[in-house]
């Protein structure tokens, strides 16, 4: 295929890319407090510096360089500057550590691999965010309750702890929430309450969603030599839980359990309502948003474009506004011309109006901003593919081609870092593009000889986002009204934010 399309790649391929130097501030904080003295550093240089008593720093980089923020007891984190990186502010959160494979020799106790294997079958061993602890080998008494013990008629883990160990006390219910007390039992107000640690992850609030009928296995951990990894969040003990979906490979279908049956999610009709999304909207919209005239509305731009005219967020917003409320399409782009300045050079804004542009019906004006953004960055992956696909809406299918191809050909030199996920994409945008338009491209009877051997099948579903920064929660919820969410965030998959950025 490559060969026979080969000839569609009208454009010589130029890439002069000169690493230039860029100054980062920001503020690093831990719970919403400002953490000082936070170690910063550019990896694989010498380039590093500290927060000081506010949590403020400064220090250069070069785009695509990785900043390091390192605290003791906090877990690192790392994010890859680009090319319009300015301000990161950084949280930071408790480290957790996992337990490293050992082998003890001249002793009983056994590596983690060995606990792992013997997990399926041995009930005396529970899984922790810190690793197997064998009751056998623990520093201290470990209480099980096991799948057998557990009745299923309750509600939620406070019924199913309710009763169940000396000394353990339970209050509060399913409906309004409750805890457990494992420590501490002479004066409730000054004792501290149980933490969760549910199949690794550790939690402060009592996991009410879990169903009882998918717990596994169920141990109450008192002993300081075992809850002294959790900090001091475990000083009331912990409650360690290990539902069904650790034991799926002992299942007879060789399935794993199907895990939306194991938590509460039971979709509520909580979609954002058109009143939800105007609360969440900047003030500034808000205001024009207000206006009862769209000379009133002229008035308060003319206001607000002095408070917030170095902000291309807010001349996007203020174009679509006045393009699309009020219909007036020469003071729209009048306000993209009069701050040009803020908009041109930058691949984030240019990308953002191209898909207000592309959602009006704008595709020639689009595709002159997604050419913009291809020079800016014609090292990402997804400037080829905008770019191509922007071509597509064109009907210039050969130039979409070329687009495609002239990517494929970048990889193939190495000139260009690949990323299997958008090689995929790639090539299906491609073979679709040959499926629907070959006629365009070469003749018809070569159509079924170049298209890719494709199995996909199934429904394709495009989420586009301009700033690699965004974090945000995807919500799917099936005919059954069952959810999965699916989380786009540093803290939930930060290598995942890293392919992304260095795929654009």
């Amino acid at each position: 295929m490559k060969n026979v399309l080969l000839f569609l790649v009208l454009v010589s391929f130029v890439c002069n890319v000169q690493a230039q130097s860029i100054t980062i501030k920001g503020k690093v904080t831990q719970m919403d407090a400002p953490l000082a003295n936070v170690q910063i550093s550019i990896i694989d240089s010498d380039i590093s510096t500290t927060t000081d008593a506010n949590g403020l720093y400064q220090i250069s980089a070069e785009p695509r360089d990785v900043v390091r923020y390192t605290y003791p007891g906090l877990s690192d984190v790392q994010i890859m500057v680009e090319d319009v990186t300015r301000i990161l502010n950084i949280e930071m959160t408790q480290k957790i550590e996992q337990l490293d494979e050992v082998t003890v020799r001249n002793s009983n106790r056994k590596s983690q691999s060995e606990l792992e294997e013997e997990y399926k079958y041995k009930p005396n061993l529970i899984k922790t965010a810190f690793g197997i602890l064998d009751s056998e080998t623990a520093p201290g008494k470990i209480r099980f309750l096991q799948e057998d013990e557990i009745n299923d008629v309750g509600i939620c883990i406070l019924d199913v702890v309710r009763n169940k160990f000396a000394s353990v006390r339970v209050f509060g219910d399913c409906q309004r929430g409750g805890g457990i007390y494992i420590r501490g039992f002479n004066s409730i107000s000054q004792a501290s309450p149980a933490v969760y640690d549910v199949d690794g992850q550790i939690l402060t609030n009592a996991p009410t969603w879990i169903a009882p009928a998918s717990i596994a296995r169920l141990a109450v951990l008192n002993n300081l030599a075992m809850t002294t990894r959790y900090g001091s969040i475990g000083a009331g003990g912990v409650i360690v839980i290990n539902t069904k979906t650790l034991l799926y490979a002992g299942n007879i279908d060789g399935k794993p359990y199907d895990q939306a049956k194991l938590r509460n999610n039971k979709y509520d009709n909580s979609a954002l309502s058109t009143v939800n999304f105007k609360e969440d909207k900047p003030s500034y919209m808000n205001e024009l948003l207000n206006a009862k005239t769209e000379e009133d509305a002229k008035v308060i731009y003319e206001n607000q474009i002095k408070k917030y005219s170095s902000s291309f967020y807010y001349v996007l917003d203020a174009y679509d506004y006045f393009s699309n409320k009020w219909k007036n399409k020469e003071f729209a782009n009048k306000i993209i011309e009069e701050n040009d300045n803020i908009l041109s050079g930058n691949p984030i804004a240019l990308k953002s109006l191209a898909y207000i542009y592309q959602a009006e019906g704008k595709f020639k004006e689009a595709n002159k901003l997604y050419e913009d953004v291809y020079t800016l960055r014609a090292d990402y992956a997804q400037s080829y593919l905008d770019l191509a696909n922007s071509y597509r809406e064109l009907g210039l299918n050969q130039k979409a081609a070329a687009m495609y191809l002239r990517y494929d050909y970048l990889l193939a030199e190495e000139l260009l870092e690949k990323e299997e996920p958008v090689k995929v994409i790639m090539d299906r945008d491609l073979n679709n593009l040959i499926s629907l338009k070959g006629a365009d491209l070469v003749s018809t009877n070569k159509v079924k000889e170049i298209k890719l051997d494709d199995d996909f099948k199934g429904t394709r579903l495009v989420f586009e986002w301009s700033d690699s920064e965004a974090e945000f929660v995807l919500q799917f919820v099936n005919p059954e009204k069952r959810y999965y969410n699916s989380e786009h965030s540093l803290a939930a998959d930060a290598e995942r934010i890293q392919i992304e950025k260095r795929s654009g």
